[in-house]
């Protein structure tokens, strides 16, 4: 299992999370997102967990990506992964992203 965080800048989000919310399910070849609220509005904390080793660099590609897409300023993602493609964890960014977007106040 491989294991690390990363601190992103991102744009502040104006609202904020009522509740965490939980998108995916880890299973081989998916994963799940667990996403709510972080106390630095200018930061998104990413905590990964990954049972694929030396894939650091594509990690951070792929969530690099995802804070410039969205102001995620503000948020604290859980990333349990169990082998998803890159194309998939930025699949279920979206997602997670959505569903709490549409759950604030």
């Amino acid at each position: 299992m491989e294991q690390f965080t990363l601190t992103l800048p991102s744009k502040s989000r104006a609202q904020n999370i009522v509740r965490p919310k939980v998108c995916g399910v880890v299973s081989s070849g998916n994963l799940e997102i667990l996403i709510e609220q972080n106390p630095s509005s200018e930061t998104c904390t990413i905590e990964v967990n990954t049972s694929a080793h030396g894939f650091h660099d594509i990690w951070e590609a792929v969530l690099n990506d995802f804070v410039r897409r969205h102001a995620a300023g503000g948020l604290s993602l859980a990333i349990n992964d169990a082998g998803a493609t890159p194309a998939v964890v930025s699949l279920r960014l979206d997602q997670a992203f959505e569903l709490v977007s549409g759950d604030i106040k």
